[in-house]
């Protein structure tokens, strides 16, 4: 088993991250890999990114089927 993850691996871990909890040695070896790459480090702050605007999108979405409601 390799200490670090390589590139591939680690955009899966990223993504597979956001849908669920990664064990300690995933988190552990992930946050090597991004400690010492650039390229998947920004990976991770645009998929974060995308989240988050997908959070804040089905939110105003919500609270927009609400007003309509009333």
């Amino acid at each position: 088993m390799q200490l670090i993850y390589k590139c591939k691996q680690a955009h899966q871990m990223v993504s597979e991250g956001l849908d669920r909890e990664l064990s300690l040695t995933e988190r552990a070896r992930l946050k090597l890999h991004l400690s010492i790459c650039d390229s998947c480090t920004n990976f991770n702050t645009q998929m974060q990114t995308l989240r988050l605007a997908m959070r804040k999108l089905r939110s105003a979405n919500s609270d927009s089927n609400e007003e309509s409601r009333k």
